[in-house]
């Protein structure tokens, strides 16, 4: 991969990836971790990238398997290990806002991760990629291997399902503020 072609990659989506790991994992460094193993993989594969779809979608493909690697691999970890280890002090199980990054993202994102939570996998993934990543319905249903239908079917389901949950949040919906 010609250096050139890897830097302007980088600069023109690593944002948008980085964005999409925060969302995804809701851990800020480890996000970043992850960030540098999608770029790692970039490298070693830009050569059998056939142009078939977008450098954006490919790129959020790669994301996409490396945080799901990830989290199977911290799931086989935890299954392995003994169960009086204290996770606590070393992985807190709730993977909620930091006070720094709720101060820095407000309520509105607290609400965001929260409704996230409550959604199926599947219904989290078209959402995050449908309307904070603004991929197109093609290009989710290319990152995710799935068909149109089957995005547009999964995202009415999800945006539904949302406004359920935020109607039923205070200050949102009938609540008010």
């Amino acid at each position: 991969m010609d250096e050139s072609v890897f830097h302007r990659i980088y600069e023109e989506y690593h944002q948008d990836v980085y964005r999409f790991l925060i969302y995804l994992t809701k851990d800020r460094m480890l996000s970043e971790d992850l960030l540098h193993e999608v770029y790692v993989r970039v490298l070693k594969s830009f050569g059998n990238f056939q142009g078939k779809s977008s450098e954006r979608t490919w790129l959020f493909s790669i994301a996409r398997n490396v945080a799901f690697d990830h989290f199977r691999r911290s799931s086989v970890r935890r299954k392995r290990t003994d169960e009086s280890f204290d996770w606590e002090t070393e992985q807190p199980a709730d993977r909620g806002l930091t006070p720094e990054e709720a101060a820095v993202h407000g309520d509105d994102m607290d609400r965001l991760f929260k409704v996230l939570d409550d959604c199926t996998e599947d219904q989290r993934m078209v959402l995050i990629m449908r309307f904070l990543q603004e991929l197109s319905i093609a290009e989710t249903a290319e990152v995710l291997g799935w068909t149109e239908a089957k995005v547009k079917t999964t995202q009415h389901r999800a945006v539904k399902k949302a406004r359920e949950l935020l109607e039923g949040m205070d200050g949102w919906g009938g609540g008010g503020r």
